[in-house]
């Protein structure tokens, strides 16, 4: 029985005849090295083995990789590369369940949150401004003669999430059109 038939059949006798088999599957290829081989065996999952796989092979299933090498490498007049395993490009790999809201759409949900009173909900929907922000940009429309509705009511809010000792009234727009008149 010549030694081809043997890796054919499965019969591996030691890891020495593996070894030849590789080197005669690296000399055929043209190649310099072992994981050269990788290219021209395929790999379970589609595409070509991973130079991994092809040492985990070599200890735990020669035979294996034996009869892989003499079907594909040994045994073709002309040994063809393996075509990589199809890939998603870079781009393609994001999230599709995150949605993306314009500013209007956080806004009218700002708004719907405020009119059910869900004060977690409009913290987590305001724009973050700090109270200072807040009371210069207030006390600006106070002296342009205009009053926003909409900032008297992010400066109440923040005043009275953190509870200052100055918020001993719950600051409203209510209390601000009250002032006003």
């Amino acid at each position: 029985m010549n030694p081809n038939q043997q890796y054919a059949e499965g019969q591996m006798k030691s890891s020495e005849e593996l070894g030849q088999l590789i080197h005669k599957a690296i000399k055929k290829i043209g190649g310099k090295k072992e994981n050269d081989l990788c290219k021209f065996l395929p790999a379970h999952g589609g595409g070509y083995m991973h130079h991994f796989t092809l040492r985990k092979m070599k200890t735990e299933s020669p035979a294996e990789l034996g009869e892989m090498i003499e079907k594909f490498i040994i045994h073709p007049e002309q040994p063809g590369r393996v075509s990589p395993k199809p890939r998603a490009a870079r781009g393609s790999r994001k999230k599709r369940d995150v949605i993306t809201l314009t500013r209007g759409d956080l806004d009218r949900m700002l708004d719907l949150a405020r009119q059910v009173g869900d004060k977690e909900m409009v913290a987590k929907l305001s724009p973050k401004k700090s109270p200072a922000t807040l009371k210069r940009e207030l006390i600006k429309t106070i002296k342009e003669g205009r009053v926003d509705p909409e900032l008297w009511q992010a400066y109440a809010e923040i005043l009275n999430t953190h509870n200052t000792p100055n918020a001993a009234t719950p600051y409203t727009t209510a209390n601000l059109q009250t002032a006003g008149r």
